[in-house]
């Protein structure tokens, strides 16, 4: 099934604000879309809307090049999973599973092959005749997620559904459903604020920010060339640093002075017409350096706080402006609090931005 969104826009009666507006989106057949963003920015009102549960204001909504605007939810060949499990509590998870078939009265051979099939794939077998209350958050999220399968929707919907489950359950789970995803190869669209989530789940993220499409793409593409501040500083953890500045004869210069480089010789032309106007560089926390001497490029930073990680130490490093930047060093490295460094990093590694604007040049 491929969903497509043309011009989509919600607003909630009483309010004089879209929440949503002018969003433009294709979602291929097979693809595992994550819908990504703060608190607020839109995106369950967004899936709510493809699953038929909010009405749609404006622009069209269609599936495979059928109108969906006014088809009612339980005609659109969809399956939601919520943030909460939502099950039966007096049901067993067999017939939790079996519900929506037996409410559309499927035959029981079929419920019955539908249903195991399913708990086989998410290896809950030995729970079927068990109630919610007696097994655990990680096996009832199988649970919904088995409700949801035994429909065979063309299009799967998930809101937050790894959202109530520890961290460590929410990595396993997150292994299961890129599984799941390419066992039934259907159509998915989930929505998450968890930017590790989407970046390793994904075929296809879309960040929304205040209702707006920040950017559409691959997940590699969001960390390596995000199309604005706002998606360079959300995607990424630690966030990316960034540092404001100007060009001045043909280098980089921090508005303190302290941070000085020169781009490459292939990038200088990018910068003709922001000469000695205020532009903002990013920078990712693997991407530094320490050296042993200062040398052109190069600026000192006391060290303020180091996190030991195991594999790697993140640097809380404070410049003499007060400008604190963080950096990622390996495990094995040793660094005390209070010492200063010097520090460098690779021109290669430089992401610019207007600053006025916040857009990538």
């Amino acid at each position: 099934m491929k969903v497509t969104l043309k011009n989509i826009g919600k607003k909630y009666e009483g309010r004089e604000d879209f929440t949503i507006r002018n969003i433009d989106l294709d979602i291929e057949s097979h693809d595992f879309c994550v819908i990504l963003g703060p608190s607020g920015c839109g995106k369950s009102t967004l899936l709510r809307m493809v699953a038929g549960l909010n009405s749609i204001t404006e622009g069209e909504l269609l599936f495979n090049g059928r109108l969906m605007n006014k088809v009612a939810s339980k005609d659109r060949d969809i399956a939601m999973v919520f943030q909460s499990y939502a099950l039966y509590p007096h049901m067993t998870v067999y017939d939790n599973m079996a519900f929506s078939l037996a409410m559309r009265k499927t035959s029981k051979k079929t419920i019955h092959d539908r249903v195991t099939e399913a708990a086989k794939v998410l290896q809950i077998e030995d729970y079927l005749y068990s109630k919610p209350s007696d097994i655990s958050g990680g096996q009832r999220q199988r649970v919904a997620l088995g409700r949801a399968m035994v429909r065979k929707p063309a299009v799967f919907l998930m809101d937050e559904p790894l959202s109530n489950l520890d961290a460590k359950l929410r990595e396993h789970m997150r292994i299961e459903l890129v599984k799941l995803h390419k066992q039934l190869e259907t159509t998915s669209i989930y929505v998450t604020h968890d930017q590790t989530e989407a970046m390793t789940m994904a075929t296809k993220i879309v960040l929304l920010d205040k209702g707006v499409v920040q950017q559409v793409g691959k997940p590699d593409e969001f960390y390596d060339r995000p199309n604005n501040l706002f998606v360079a500083q959300f995607i990424g953890s630690p966030t990316m640093n960034v540092i404001e500045g100007k060009f001045i004869n043909g280098q980089f210069e921090s508005l303190s002075g302290e941070v000085k480089f020169e781009p490459l010789d292939e990038e200088k032309n990018r910068f003709v017409d922001y000469a000695n106007k205020n532009i903002t560089i990013g920078i990712r926390s693997e991407r530094f350096e320490i050296k042993d001497k200062l040398e052109k490029g190069c600026f000192t930073g006391k060290i303020e706080v180091v996190e030991n990680l195991g594999k790697e130490k993140v640097l809380y490093v404070k410049l003499k402006d007060s400008k604190e930047i963080v950096m990622t060093m390996p495990g094995y490295l040793s660094f005390s609090e209070g010492e200063e460094k010097i520090f460098k990093f690779d021109p290669k590694a430089v992401h610019y931005f207007d600053t006025e604007t916040g857009l990538r040049i």
